[in-house]
């Protein structure tokens, strides 16, 4: 008896081999048939005849840290198809924390991930203090879909060095020796790996780098090698000097390398194009494919869209230090009740004349005047949100269309759906203004995808759609360059995502493996408008992304959507290391 047999779909397995129709039968949580037909008896038959039938999507880089200790959907991660995240990326994190560090770690995410300090004040249920003991409190959880984690930099060097770790003096030879051992507990523990971040574009509240921001090579040595001792050798992920666009990311490489080398450490770090250095990227790959030639394991994780923020009303926007604008922010008005205010002519009058004098309350302050400065390249998401949009989309272009002020015209877009809409302000992957430096990117043989944020970047982005983003894009629709083949598309978001953490035991259509499933209807399948919601802890907003044109994700055999929908099923589990 199958628990669960899906019919007559296009099976795209994750390897990279060509598509086949056929029958996928699971019981247990695992996959007895791929192909073919099944032949038995189901407890539930699902009739995928012209749907595509793909593994899971595993999404490796996420910031469910705090979100995964009281939320049991993972949204947006899980509308888009993700059935496996990974946790604790960029050197952030909630564990290992003694009482006395908790805000200091709340202010620390809310700075650098965006997440509002309110909802994890709320949402955190610190049952833990140790990385393993965080690790107790997830296993005791359950999800819609599985959960890795990793340690992160920025709690071990405060949790072991105080506050000399956090501000970022050197660590003497003791604590670079407890360092390592408590990566090293954590590793035996189930942790995923350990992350760093050396970005100068990850502050605090007060402009101050994140603790681990100018760790030495011997500390950062010392902990690859507590590391590399265990059973269970984990992964350095690293949001390296020059993810930002400083410059730098060279020199990074060359220790990374190093590392790689004399441990035998699998590393990952994030690249991206930027406008100061547009070729950068290139020297970066073509430097990490030497290193892999010398034998360094050595991946640089990619996204498959411009990388910047959403803009709007919800969220940042160009108007948000004006008086007149904060006065109604302060009121407490939003969605219908602001656009209102906002449509009254003496308001707009008054907001569009004012100065930049009042305080918008947020980390981002600064961002108003950039986005005055930008309409040129501020997009509106059209259709199934074209990130690929052309010059002529641009506010500023229509603003010249329509001969009116950049300003004005901006202030009019964005009162749309109710003050709601949302624009694409593009900082770093849209140089040329075209995705043909993701494609090479995406094609490089040492790249994986990544940068999907989850659960971070609340008011900014919502990057986590971008598996979805994958297939109607990248593999349907793109008309201003080539397309990337359906098979090499679902490999990208899953056997070779998998794959970098070690978990072999998912990513493709196997028997044996976990049965972890996409049925999707490639022609229908989409991404809808982001939208700014209030559900988070102590009321506290972030942006969400649906989708359409998943029939059904499955997780351990398990239906956890139909059509889009929730079903209630928690099949999600923590995911203990390696596979």
């Amino acid at each position: 008896m199958f628990d669960l047999v899906i019919r007559n779909g296009t099976i795209v397995d994750g390897t990279g081999s060509p598509r086949v129709v056929g029958d996928v039968a699971m019981a247990d949580g695992l996959l007895l048939q791929v192909g073919g037909t099944a032949v038995g008896e189901a407890r539930e038959t699902i009739d995928a005849t012209g749907l595509i039938v793909t593994p899971g999507f595993v999404d490796h880089h996420t910031h469910y840290d705090g979100q995964a200790t009281w939320d049991e959907l993972l949204e947006p991660s899980s509308v888009h198809g993700v059935t496996t995240v990974v946790a604790g990326n960029c050197g952030v994190g909630f564990a290992p924390a003694r009482p006395s560090e908790h805000q200091q770690l709340i202010e620390l995410m809310e700075a650098v991930e965006d997440i509002p300090g309110s909802a994890l004040i709320e949402g955190l249920t610190w049952d833990w203090e140790t990385f393993p003991e965080y690790l107790d409190a997830l296993e005791r959880r359950v999800w819609s879909v599985d959960v890795a984690a990793m340690i992160a930099h920025s709690a071990l060097r405060v949790y072991v060095m105080g506050d000399r770790g956090a501000r970022n003096e050197a660590a003497t030879e003791s604590d670079i020796d407890s360092m390592g051992r408590l990566v090293a507990e954590a590793v035996e523990a189930g942790a995923m790996g350990f992350s760093t971040s050396r970005t100068l574009g990850h502050t605090t509240r007060d402009g101050v780098p994140v603790p681990g921001t100018f760790a030495s090579e011997d500390e950062l040595f010392g902990i690859a090698a507590a590391m590399s001792t265990t059973d269970k050798t984990g992964l350095l992920e690293i949001a390296e000097l020059g993810a930002a666009g400083e410059g730098g990311m060279l020199k990074e490489l060359d220790w990374m390398r190093r590392v790689s080398l004399e441990f035998g450490t699998k590393i990952t770090y994030l690249l991206l194009q930027f406008a100061s250095a547009p070729d950068e990227w290139r020297e970066m790959l073509l430097q990490t494919q030497a290193s892999r030639a010398e034998g360094a394991d050595i991946t640089a994780q990619v996204a498959n869209r411009p990388f910047g923020m959403l803009i709007g009303f919800p969220s940042y926007h160009a108007f948000q230090k004006r008086p007149t604008y904060a006065g109604l922010v302060q009121q407490g008005l939003q969605g219908p009740a602001l656009a209102a205010e906002l449509r009254k002519p003496e308001v707009k009058a008054a907001i569009l004349s004012e100065s930049d004098t009042a305080d918008s309350g947020t980390h981002f302050d600064g961002l108003a005047g950039l986005v005055q400065a930008s309409t040129d390249q501020l997009f509106p998401l059209v259709g199934d949100c074209d990130y690929e949009p052309t010059p002529e989309m641009s506010i500023g272009a229509a603003a010249k269309r329509a001969g009116v002020d950049p300003l004005e015209y901006l202030y009019d877009v964005l009162c749309e759906k109710d003050a709601g809409n949302l624009l694409m302000l593009p900082f770093f992957n849209y140089v040329e203004g075209n995705h043909d430096a993701l494609y090479e990117m995406m094609q490089h043989p040492t790249t994986v995808m990544g940068l999907g944020d989850g659960g971070a970047h609340c008011a900014m982005i919502c990057d986590a759609s971008m598996p979805t983003y994958l297939l109607s894009h990248w593999v349907r629709d793109r008309s201003r360059g080539p397309r990337i083949e359906l098979e090499v598309a679902i490999q990208m978001q899953t056997k070779d995502c998998a794959d970098l953490f070690g978990l072999t035991d998912r990513g493709t259509l196997e028997v044996g493996k976990r049965a972890d499933i996409n049925i999707i209807d490639l022609e229908t399948v989409g991404i809808e408008p982001p939208r700014s919601v209030a559900d988070l802890p102590a009321g506290g907003r972030r942006l969400l992304q649906g989708a359409h044109g998943y029939v059904a994700t499955i997780v351990a055999g398990e239906v956890t959507r139909r059509h889009g929908v929730d079903t209630g099923a928690r099949p999600g589990r923590l995911v203990r290391g390696r596979r």
